[in-house]
């Protein structure tokens, strides 16, 4: 099975690794291929890899959203968020789905965060942010509040906020909004910058669960202070894997137990312990 990533800038990718894992965990005869793909290069890129035997890719920074019109038909989440991550080639046609959206489900199901009535604030609007928030939607938040630092500079965003009955603040409005569970999708605590933090010590007080997307370092500066003031908290990490597991499923038509994902999850997690 020929597999692989579409992107730029693509040399410091976990996706190989991760890949490789599953492949062998299910033994499974695999290969996955990062592809570096020119900017306007992507129909043409993804006529050739099927012509060339591939099963599917993923997809990441920066066409996300420049192969949805290459596609056949979209899961309806990735319609939603605007963005497909994986693409599955079939003699059917070429699909696009959005795996962010499902492995940041399983990683809430895996850590006991039960978001079903609960308010969740959102850090930050990038590409991660909107799968997030459309999980968290669908799991029946009580609330959705989006913390921007550019409130008023992207009009997109406000009408797919607007389409999950999100509210936009400012982080100056963040100190006096009070919420359950704390999302962080920006990259601010990301190694090697790791004493920063997106938010201070004391907008984490009182939150139930905190969670960031960052998986290096394996606890950020903010995950210690959820943890200091009594938050269950979870990284990137599973998130990571689950996503990558979520792709292999959608090529393989069958799905994969989740405790490979934890198996992986913890074997990818030792390279970022101190």
């Amino acid at each position: 099975m020929k597999l692989g990533l579409i992107g730029e800038k693509l040399g410091h990718s976990q996706s190989p690794a991760i890949h490789r894992l599953i492949f062998k965990a299910l033994g499974i005869d695999g290969d996955y291929d990062l592809i570096e793909v020119e900017r306007g290069e992507v129909a043409k890129a993804l006529q050739d890899l099927k012509r060339r035997g591939y099963t599917g890719v993923n997809v990441t920074i920066p066409y996300k959203r420049d192969v949805m019109p290459c596609l056949d038909d979209i899961a309806r989440e990735a319609h939603v968020i605007g963005a497909v991550n994986t693409i599955y080639m079939t003699s059917q046609g070429d699909f696009g789905y959005n795996t962010d959206y499902h492995g940041f489900g399983r990683s809430l199901d895996h850590a006991g965060i039960d978001v079903q009535g609960k308010k969740c604030v959102v850090l930050g609007t990038g590409g991660a942010a909107r799968a997030i928030l459309k999980c968290l939607a669908d799991k029946e938040a009580a609330s959705l509040t989006i913390v921007s630092r550019r409130i008023q500079d992207d009009t997109e965003f406000e009408t797919f906020a607007a389409g999950l009955h999100a509210e936009l603040i400012s982080y100056n409005e963040l100190e006096e909004h009070r919420g359950d569970i704390l999302v962080n999708c920006t990259p601010v605590g990301m190694y090697p910058n790791v004493e920063e933090s997106p938010v201070p010590e004391s907008v984490v007080v009182g939150y139930q669960a905190v969670v960031d997307l960052i998986y290096n370092p394996k606890t950020t500066k903010l995950l210690a202070w959820g943890a200091k003031h009594g938050a269950v908290t979870l990284n990137g990490m599973y998130m990571l894997v689950a996503q990558a597991v979520g792709a292999e499923e959608i090529w393989q038509e069958r799905r994969i137990d989740s405790a490979v994902i934890e198996e992986i999850a913890k074997e990818m997690e030792k390279q970022y312990e101190k």
